[in-house]
């Protein structure tokens, strides 16, 4: 068996092509019990395709926000079993991208009888999700790692993807240049594509409630042993001089 047991989760991606390809071929047989969970993600914009793209195994796509992709979002090659629940795609401006997923370099007659599903999936903009396969709930068990939320609350589920400290979606990523389907031009060497995160050029990360809770408990901690001890002492001296 090739690679198994993996998880994707709370990334914010942007500014790529082929953002992921899961299995090393589509004749690679030890990928065919591959399991893959890909859950609570920012796909961003200018993002053009692969979020995943997967060859054989068992995908989960749960919870995770599409964000105006290019070509198409989650593709796949090599009868891929791919469960895709309480996700948002929101599609792109061009007409002809609206579709969610691909089967790539395969004949319909071939695909039609893969497993894919959208379960529970909010479309925005006219995405649509072509299925394929049996809906029947044992073809989905590998498929399957983590209770799905609702998709209405995508928002919060995302909300701290990408980078510790940078805190989410107020990145501001459509600052950034998008390509054809919904920005202003293509990537190119301004500031708008650097990694500053706001307006002005600069971001200061706060602290966080845990770190300033730590800081305070370790002062008071600190500030409580010398009393204790300088009262200790004090007695001790106290003691001394009434014996004498």
């Amino acid at each position: 068996m090739g690679s198994t047991g993996i998880t994707i989760s709370n990334n914010l991606f942007s500014h790529h092509n082929e953002v992921m390809l899961l299995g090393h071929s589509d004749d690679y047989t030890p990928d065919s019990g591959m399991q893959v969970t890909i859950a609570f993600n920012h796909f961003g914009e200018n993002l053009v395709q692969r979020m995943p793209r997967c060859r054989r195994g068992y995908i989960h796509v749960v919870n995770n926000d599409f964000t105006r992709w290019e070509m198409y979002a989650i593709g796949g090659s090599g009868n891929p079993t791919i469960n895709s629940q309480g996700n948002r795609y929101t599609a792109p401006i061009d007409r002809n991208a609206k579709e969610v997923t691909k089967r790539v370099e395969t004949g319909e007659g071939e695909w039609r009888s893969w497993n894919w599903r959208s379960e529970g999936d909010i479309m925005v903009n006219g995405a649509y999700f072509v299925a394929s396969g049996e809906g029947v709930e044992v073809k989905y068990e590998k498929a399957y790692s983590v209770e799905p939320k609702s998709a209405v609350l995508i928002d919060m589920l995302t909300l701290h993807a990408g980078p510790l400290g940078v805190g989410s979606r107020d990145n501001n990523v459509g600052m950034w240049s998008t390509g054809p389907n919904g920005g202003t031009s293509g990537l190119g060497s301004g500031p708008d594509y650097t990694d500053e995160m706001s307006g002005n050029g600069s971001r200061s990360v706060p602290v966080s409630t845990s770190s300033a809770f730590i800081l305070f408990f370790s002062l008071l901690l600190s500030l409580s042993t010398l009393l204790f001890w300088y009262a200790a002492s004090d007695t001790h001296y106290f003691t001394i001089k009434y014996n004498l």
